[in-house]
């Protein structure tokens, strides 16, 4: 509200947010102590998201566990239930 009021403009308070939520990332990550991150969930299809929180990690020492061939998003959960299901089937 600070910065509505000060007039910064709407481009410079997504960078400031999203540059906190990296810095959250990266906290919690080191915070954890395990030496691989996995960056999954919708929140990740949002590029600048995605590459400035893999830049850090990379920086701070941590290992990345990144999606390729399955969207981290709902397409990727549905694939999951799919996988799930199968197996379970499969044990009748």
């Amino acid at each position: 509200m600070h910065d509505l009021r000060a007039g910064v403009s709407s481009g410079m308070m997504a960078a400031r947010f999203h540059n906190a939520l990296v810095d959250g990332i990266v906290r919690v990550a080191e915070a954890v102590g395990q030496p691989q991150v996995a960056l999954s969930g919708g929140c990740f299809q949002n590029r600048l998201l995605l590459e400035r929180s893999a830049r850090r990690l990379r920086r701070a020492g941590f290992d990345l566990l990144l999606h390729r061939q399955v969207p981290p998003n709902d397409g990727g959960i549905s694939l999951g239930q799919v996988a799930v299901a199968a197996a379970r089937a499969g044990k009748r």
